[in-house]
């Protein structure tokens, strides 16, 4: 069974728009704190992945995502962040992401993050396939 991570943050001031509207491009702010707890909760840290010295040399790149707009979110709200693994490939990963508040859905994402090393797409490694089944 594949993971799924839930990540609480707060909307700011900074988050927002001038009517107090959560501005678009926050959410994606949002998602990718959302991915990378998930990865640090499987016990991938992408810092060590990526120094060359004592990792793999592998960093994450977003190759594709979708985003659904469903309703918006406003200042002082307190949201969920939500995140599994749908799919895992040679080379990519394949999450599916909401946004909410309470039960209430506002966004729906789907990501396909790369390995990449040297500007190049590589294979995840046994030990990160391992840990993307964490629980």
């Amino acid at each position: 069974m594949l993971a799924q991570h839930l990540l609480t943050v707060r909307v700011y001031y900074e988050d927002t728009d001038f009517t107090g509207v959560v501005y678009h491009a926050s959410y994606l702010r949002f998602l990718e704190r959302g991915r990378t707890e998930f990865l640090r909760a499987c016990g991938i840290r992408q810092t060590e992945l990526f120094d060359c010295a004592t990792g793999t040399g592998l960093a994450f790149a977003v190759r594709k995502m979708a985003i659904e707009f469903l309703k918006p979110a406003r200042m002082d709200d307190v949201l969920s962040v939500e995140t599994r693994v749908d799919k895992v490939g040679g080379a990519s990963i394949e999450m599916a992401q909401r946004i909410l508040r309470g039960d209430e859905p506002l966004i729906a994402a789907h990501v396909r993050i790369a390995a990449v090393s040297g500007g190049r797409a590589r294979r995840l490694t046994d030990a990160i396939l391992a840990k993307l089944s964490c629980d």
